[in-house]
């Protein structure tokens, strides 16, 4: 049998990371297909069904013939209601041709990303963070500079370091909020100081709001777009896939300047042409149609907040943070002799508890574990008692 050669990546391959969440979600199926019972807390996917209205939209959408190509910056219908949705909630003026839907949000960050910023540019974003902010980064050439949140100041940015980090080099700040893997949420006072930072640089925003339905109620929810001045410097990124339950159906969007929209969509059409059309229409129906399924997850989502957050606090050596947002908690871990990535393996091998080490965030979280409470009460209360031997012999 001919073994064939290798290929010769190129070389930006090197410079691009990857998602833990997956790799660890895995190794979990693997485990459980060999007849364990795992606990899943490591991936960030609602566990709620879709609401019925949202599937019978695209049922209906597939009758009525939406299964063709479309224009690659999405349908005309489906950017009003999106440009409309994002004007109401966050106060500003948006027309549809500054909306681009793409499959899924992750795309927003690569072509935002890739249609700005390049090799001598530098890009600050928040550390801990979603890891594929630091990953598109580098691979686009540009320079990623990490800004720190900090458990102490309640995984706020520091306004101070902020501005000691931007330089005549900055092109791009990416801010999150509510944050992964965090839960923190910035107050609109932060956030109008960082735009008071920006507004007079020669600096884009990319401000990541996929989380910004999920709040419970302890601060007020704002986005940059709407201070003074920023709203054709940011680029907004949500989606469907937290609020909605629709991880699966991979439908997001950006908001932007019409320019950079333009370039947007210029790279979509090269990558995959267009978002499906029908579940465009799902979206769609997602966002004009009733809320009430939406507001019942976030309720439920805050009784298993408090719940887990309250359980991980009576844990030794645990210290877990009461996040206003999304629905991540990030505790932290002090007096164990081990890394918190051999806890995370231990979790996962000995205990059937799939958590992510704080590492596969940066570095600032290096002592800290990731949980998703996206699963029910009883597993929730399963996975603390399962986590309180495994945890008492790495101390």
């Amino acid at each position: 049998m001919t073994t064939l050669p290798h290929p010769d990546l190129a070389g930006a391959m090197s410079r691009l990371g990857t998602e833990t969440a997956f790799s660890v979600l895995a190794r979990a199926k693997a485990l459980e297909r060999e007849g364990r019972d795992i606990i899943h807390l490591e991936i960030g996917e609602p566990d709620f069904d879709t609401p019925a209205n949202i599937i019978d939209a695209a049922k209906r959408a597939l009758d009525d013939g939406f299964t063709h190509y479309v224009p690659s910056a999405g349908i005309p219908e489906a950017r009003e209601a999106i440009a409309s949705d994002v004007a109401a909630s966050r106060g500003i003026d948006v027309a549809p041709d500054q909306v681009v839907i793409t499959p899924g949000a992750k795309p927003i960050m690569y072509f935002g990303i890739t249609a700005l910023c390049g090799p001598g540019d530098e890009v600050l974003y928040p550390d801990p963070g979603f890891p594929i902010y630091e990953s598109v980064i580098r691979f686009v050439g540009a320079t990623p500079v990490p800004v720190a949140l900090r458990p102490e100041n309640q995984f706020r940015l520091d306004l101070d370091e902020l501005e000691d980090k931007l330089s005549d080099r900055t092109k791009l700040l990416i801010l999150n909020s509510p944050q992964n893997p965090t839960g923190g949420v910035l107050p609109p006072e932060d956030i109008s100081a960082i735009a008071d930072l920006v507004a007079d640089r020669p600096v884009q925003v990319l401000s990541d709001e996929i989380y910004g339905r999920i709040m419970y109620g302890e601060v007020e929810q704002a986005s940059i777009a709407a201070c003074p001045g920023m709203a054709d410097k940011t680029m907004i990124l949500d989606g469907f896939s937290k609020t909605y339950a629709m991880t699966g159906w991979r439908l997001g969007y950006g908001v932007m300047n019409a320019q950079l929209a333009e370039a947007v969509a210029q790279l979509q059409t090269n990558c995959t042409s267009c978002t499906a059309a029908f579940i465009q229409m799902a979206g769609v129906e997602a966002l004009t149609g009733p809320q009430d399924a939406v507001n019942g997850f976030v309720a439920e989502f805050q009784r298993r907040r408090d719940v887990i957050v309250d359980g991980l606090n009576s844990l030794d050596g645990v210290d877990c943070q009461r996040p206003a947002g999304a629905f991540y908690v990030f505790p932290q871990l002090s007096g164990f002799r081990v890394s918190t990535d051999e806890i995370a393996d231990r979790l996962l091998n000995d205990a059937g508890v799939a958590v992510l080490a704080g590492t596969a965030f940066g570095t600032v979280g290096a002592d800290s574990l990731r949980l998703s409470f996206a699963n029910s009460v009883e597993n929730l209360e399963r996975a603390v008692e399962r986590m309180r031997p495994v945890l008492a012999a790495c101390r």
